[in-house]
C-alpha cells in the first residue's frame, strides 16, 4: 500500500470512528478534555491539558472556555493565587462522559470481537507506537 492510500485508510478509519454517535454536541476535542477531566486523580489545570494534548494554552483556553459555556466544566479557583484555577466537571459533564463512553467501548468490542484478540492487541500497539512517533515529531 503506497503513502497516499495508507492516508486515505487511516483518515475513513477516524472518520467511521467519529461518526459513531454524532449527536455528541461537542467536538471530539472538546470530548477529549471532559474526558481527561473527569479521569484525574488530582485537580486539573490548564497546563496539564496543554502538555497532555500537545496543544498550545491559546487552544487550551478556547475549549475550557467553550465547555464552561456549555455547562460541562467549571473553573475553581486557586486559593493560593487567584488568577490560577483548576477546572470540575459537572454533573452535566459526567454524564455526557458516561454516554458517550459507552458507544466508544462497543466499537472498542466490535474490533476486538471481529478482530480477534491477536490482531486486535496488535492493533493497539501500532496505534501505541504511532502516537509515540507523532508526538515525538511535534
Amino acid at each position: 500500500m503506497n503513502i497516499e492510500e495508507s492516508a486515505d485508510a487511516v483518515g475513513l478509519f477516524c472518520r467511521l470512528r467519529m461518526n459513531l454517535k454524532s449527536d455528541i454536541p461537542i467536538r471530539p476535542s472538546e470530548m477529549g478534555v471532559l474526558v481527561y477531566t473527569g479521569n484525574q486523580a488530582v485537580p486539573v489545570t490548564p497546563l496539564m491539558i496543554s502538555r497532555f494534548f500537545r496543544i498550545s494554552k491559546p487552544s487550551v483556553t478556547s475549549l475550557i472556555s467553550a465547555l464552561v459555556k456549555k455547562g460541562y466544566l467549571k473553573k475553581e479557583s486557586s486559593e493560593l493565587d487567584r488568577r490560577s484555577y483548576s477546572l470540575v466537571i459537572t454533573g452535566e459533564g459526567k454524564e455526557l462522559v458516561e454516554s458517550t463512553f459507552a458507544e466508544y467501548v462497543k466499537s472498542m468490542e466490535l474490533l476486538q470481537g471481529k478482530m480477534g484478540e491477536e490482531k486486535f492487541n496488535r492493533f493497539i500497539e501500532l496505534v501505541q507506537l504511532a502516537n509515540c512517533i507523532l508526538g515525538e515529531a511535534r
